[in-house]
């Protein structure tokens, strides 16, 4: 099952033009790297879902948070903290 997990935007940075940016992302208080480039819109403060390090859409803050406590309850977010 593919799994997309939702995230705040923390900072922008490699950004090598206007399609290709990195973002640090953070996913309830970890932190990771994430390619910006089918969001060009995204910015920092903004919910992003991210699936396989790429974020996928921006989302509100509303339905990221709903996602990641489903997720939490779930036990899906120990990969995450894996990584580091």
């Amino acid at each position: 099952m593919c799994l997309a997990i939702p995230g705040q935007i923390t900072a922008i940075d490699n950004q090598i033009d206007e399609i290709f940016r990195m973002a640090k992302v953070n996913f309830s208080g970890i932190s990771k790297d994430v390619n910006l480039a089918m969001v060009p819109e995204a910015k920092i403060g903004d919910y992003v879902l991210v699936h396989v390090g790429s974020a996928i859409s921006i989302v509100d803050k509303e339905e990221a948070k709903a996602t990641m406590d489903i997720l939490m309850r779930m036990d899906e977010l120990n990969e995450l903290d894996d990584d580091n």
